[in-house]
């Protein structure tokens, strides 16, 4: 009863839409999200140079476009969320470049969007790659690189829990 109340209010004066990723910070914050979406978007450029010109092809590039894009957004976003709610006072005098890493994630994130090219999606994996070094290096968590496991089949940085 009063869902439909609150509809009926709603239709007639809007409520305000509303989101955020914590309105209390709950101080969990990984950079897991990140790469798997960078390593998403370079998995998909490999599939797109690899299509041919069938209708099938044609078909499943726009799919390949539109997930790349909605990939390289969310490593974005994710990226956006950690150094703003997590890098703050000590941490930022600690890792000063954390800014600039930041904002050329935000840039390679766009090229990668833009364009489908492996040079462009590979650097934003590596930029993201140097911040997930940074971010487990500011926990006191040691990390490593190695090939992941599946396509992409790229170096990626881990953290090594003991």
């Amino acid at each position: 009863m009063l869902h439909s109340l609150l509809k009926k209010i709603d239709q007639v004066r809007p409520f305000t839409a509303v989101s955020a990723h914590c309105d209390i910070p709950c101080g969990i914050y990984d950079t897991t999200p990140a790469q798997i979406y960078a390593l998403s978007v370079l998995r998909y450029c490999q599939q797109i140079q690899g299509l041919g010109d069938s209708k099938e092809d044609l078909a499943k590039f726009g799919r390949l476009i539109e997930d790349k894009e909605k990939h390289a957004e969310s490593v974005k976003n994710e990226i956006r969320i950690i150094w703003g709610d997590y890098f703050k006072g000590e941490l930022l005098e600690k890792y000063p470049n954390i800014h600039k890493l930041t904002h050329d994630i935000m840039l390679a994130g766009s090229g990668a969007k833009q364009h489908i090219t492996m040079d462009k999606a590979q650097k934003l994996v590596d930029l993201v790659n140097e911040f997930t070094e940074i971010f487990w290096q500011s926990k006191g968590v040691e990390t490593y690189r190695a090939t992941c496991p599946y396509e992409p089949k790229v170096e990626t940085v881990y953290p090594k829990f003991s």
